[in-house]
């Protein structure tokens, strides 16, 4: 499987997320919970796929609904971020 780049440059600490760290490019909290959900949803899928190569399907189909959870949460996360970088204009 092919490795994706992290494109988030990590720079300051995150209040809101213990032990991570925010990027310049999104300062915003809102930014930043959007990214963690959709950064958990990736590590979920590729958990889910893993499990499904080694034909363990009980344990990709748990994988894969907890990356569905996460990815539903990204996508709340982003909607508001958007609304209130709208807001902010």
């Amino acid at each position: 499987m092919p490795r994706v780049a992290n494109t988030i440059r990590t720079q300051l600490p995150s209040p809101e997320f213990p032990g991570h760290t925010e990027s310049n490019n999104m300062p915003n909290q809102s930014h930043t919970k959007a990214a963690e959900h959709h950064e958990t949803a990736a590590k979920s899928h590729r958990a889910a796929a893993e499990q499904h190569g080694k034909n363990e399907h009980g344990k990709a189909k748990e994988h894969a609904t907890q990356a569905q959870q996460h990815s539903k949460t990204a996508r709340e996360h982003s909607e508001q971020a958007n609304t209130k970088s709208l807001a902010q204009k």
